[in-house]
C-alpha cells in the first residue's frame, strides 16, 4: 500500500476472531469495551501507527490497519483484553491489503454476521470510525474505506430483500421465547440490561408478545427509565435484582460486565426460569446452568435459529455481492488515483510559484495593477489544468506511469520512485 502514499507503513491488515472459528468463552477474552478501546487506540497512535479501526462486538473483535507487521496489531489486542497471542492463533484469521478490504465489506454489509443481513454492525463501524478520528488515526483511506462499506451497506438494504423481516439476535430471543414459554402474555419477563441489544430485545418483546408484565433494571435507573417511559413499562432498582428473580419466568441479561453479573447465589426460585444471556462475555455464571428448575440458554444457540426469513435472505446474497463488487470497485478506482497525488501536489506548487512570480513582476511593472483579481483568476486556471491532468491519469487507455514521468520532466518536478 505504500504506492498508494497514505501510510508510512507497508501493509493493510485486518486480524481478529469471529463466531465462526471461537466460541463466545474465547470471544469473550478478546473482548475489549469502550475504556479498553481508547486505551488501544492510544498505545498505536504512539507507537506510531497512522490508520486504525477497532470493532468488537458480541460475534467478533477486530483490528483493521497500517503495520509493518500483523503482529503489531495481535499485539496492541492482547495488551488490551484478557486473551493471548497463543490462544489467539488458534482461532484468528488475517488478511492482507485487498484481502482486508473485502474482509471489510463483507463485515460492513451484515454478509460475514453470525445471523445473515444484520446491519447492526454497521453502527459498530460508524462509531469506531468517530473513535479513531478522534485519536487522528482515520486517514484518507480509512475514511474512504469506511464511506464506501457504508454506502454498500445502504444500497443492499435497499436494493435487496436481504434485511426483509425481522431477524437479529433480539428477534431470535423473542422468537424462541414464543415458542418455548407457554402462556407468555400472562408470564413475568425481566430485562437486566438496556444497552443496544438490551433496548432492541425490549422493543421485540412489547411487539411479538403482548406482555404487559414486563420489568427493567439497569445498574443506571435513569437509562431504565428513559426506555421504559417509551412502552409504560416498570422500572425497579438494581439493589431489587434477587426479589424481581424470584418473582419472574423469564430473564433477558443483556449486560455488558466482563465478568458475570448473574450468579447461583441471586437465584432461588420454585418454579421454571428461562434465561436467556446475550452477553460477550458470557454473563451468567455456568453454575447456574445446573440450579434446578433453571433453564440457560446463550446468544450463540439463539443465532442458530432458522427460519422462511433466513432462508430467503440467502437467496439475496448474489444480489448483495453485486452490489458490494461495484462499491468496491469505485473505491480502488479512487486507491489508484492517490498514486497520482504527490506529483499532482508537486504540480500545483510549481504553477503556484510561477504565478507567484509573474504577480510581483507584473506589479512592479504596472502602476494600479489589480494582483488581487488576477490571484483569483490565477488560482481557477491552476485548479483547472492540475484537473485536467488528473483526468488524464486516470483514464484507461494510457500509461500512467509514463505520463507521470512527463509531467515532472517538463515543469522539472522531484522525482519520485516508481
Amino acid at each position: 500500500m505504500k504506492k498508494y502514499h497514505i501510510s508510512k507503513h507497508n501493509s493493510f491488515y485486518s486480524v481478529g476472531l469471529s463466531y465462526l472459528k471461537a466460541d463466545a468463552d474465547v470471544r469473550g477474552l478478546f473482548s475489549l469495551d469502550e475504556d479498553a478501546k481508547e486505551r488501544l487506540l492510544t498505545q498505536a497512535k504512539a507507537a506510531g501507527i497512522d490508520g486504525l479501526l477497532v470493532i468488537s462486538t458480541c460475534n467478533r473483535t477486530e483490528l483493521h490497519g497500517f503495520a509493518q507487521h500483523p503482529y503489531q496489531l495481535i499485539k496492541l489486542l492482547c495488551d488490551n483484553s484478557s486473551g493471548d497471542a497463543e490462544a489467539f492463533e488458534e482461532v484468528a484469521y488475517i488478511y492482507k491489503n485487498y484481502e482486508a478490504i473485502d474482509h471489510l465489506f463483507r463485515v460492513g454489509t451484515g454478509l460475514d454476521s453470525q445471523i445473515l443481513g444484520d446491519f447492526e454492525i454497521i453502527s459498530q463501524l460508524k462509531r469506531s470510525f468517530a473513535r479513531s478520528k478522534k485519536h487522528g488515526l482515520a486517514n484518507p483511506f480509512i475514511e474512504r474505506l469506511c464511506n464506501s462499506v457504508i454506502q454498500a451497506s445502504k444500497r443492499i438494504k435497499n436494493e435487496t430483500d436481504i434485511s426483509s423481516g425481522a431477524t437479529s439476535v433480539a428477534f431470535a430471543s423473542v422468537q424462541y421465547i414464543l415458542k418455548h414459554v407457554p402462556d407468555i402474555p400472562e408470564k413475568n419477563i425481566l430485562l437486566f440490561g438496556t444497552g443496544k441489544i438490551g433496548r432492541n430485545t425490549c422493543e421485540n418483546l412489547i411487539k411479538h408478545t403482548q406482555n404487559p408484565h414486563i420489568t427493567l433494571i439497569n445498574r443506571t435507573r435513569g437509562k431504565a427509565e428513559s426506555i421504559a417511559g417509551k412502552f409504560n413499562l416498570i422500572v425497579k432498582d438494581f439493589g431489587d435484582l434477587p426479589t424481581e428473580i424470584r418473582k419472574t419466568d423469564v430473564l433477558v441479561v443483556a449486560t455488558g460486565s466482563l465478568m458475570p453479573t448473574i450468579t447461583k447465589d441471586l437465584i432461588h426460585n420454585r418454579r421454571p426460569l428461562l434465561i436467556l444471556d446475550l452477553s460477550i462475555p458470557k454473563n451468567v455464571d455456568e453454575e447456574v446452568a445446573n440450579l434446578e428448575n433453571v433453564t440457560v440458554l446463550h446468544l450463540d444457540k439463539l443465532s442458530e435459529i432458522t427460519d422462511e426469513t433466513l432462508e430467503l435472505r440467502k437467496r439475496e446474497v448474489p444480489k448483495a455481492e453485486k452490489i458490494i463488487e461495484e462499491v468496491r470497485k469505485d473505491f480502488t478506482l479512487w486507491l489508484e488515483t492517490r498514486k497520482f497525488a504527490p506529483v499532482l501536489k508537486a504540480l500545483k506548487k510549481k504553477l503556484k510559484t510561477m504565478k507567484d512570480e509573474e504577480l510581483d513582476f507584473q506589479a512592479k511593472k504596472h502602476s494600479g495593477f489589480n494582483a488581487q483579481h488576477v490571484d483569483a483568476v490565477s488560482d481557477r486556471i491552476i485548479h483547472k489544468i492540475t484537473k485536467q491532468f488528473a483526468n488524464h491519469l486516470k483514464a484507461a487507455d494510457i500509461d500512467s506511469e509514463e505520463s507521470l514521468e512527463l509531467i515532472q520532466k517538463v515543469f522539472q518536478l522531484e522525482q519520485w520512485p516508481k
